[in-house]
């Protein structure tokens, strides 16, 4: 922030308190049973998912990992 705020004296008005509606952060992470893998997958597709990660600022991992849930949640309602 380039301007700084400037804090007067002046009556804020008429105030409440709010019900915290927020989860903990304990109910934010949402665990996932997650079982670890070895892929070979063509040098060509890890590039293009490193690329556009790289512009996403993400990890292609993830980028892949959700294509695959992608993939399966689809074709797993269908059945």
């Amino acid at each position: 922030m380039k301007n700084k705020i400037k804090y007067t004296g002046e009556p804020m008005g008429k105030l409440r308190v709010v019900k915290d509606f927020l989860p903990s952060p304990d109910q934010l992470v949402l665990k996932e049973e997650n079982v670890k893998i070895t892929i070979s997958l063509k040098k060509e597709s890890v590039d293009f998912f490193k690329k556009k990660a790289n512009e996403h600022h993400i990890s292609y991992q993830k980028m892949i990992r959700q294509i695959v849930d992608w993939y399966a949640s689809h074709y797993q309602q269908r059945t």
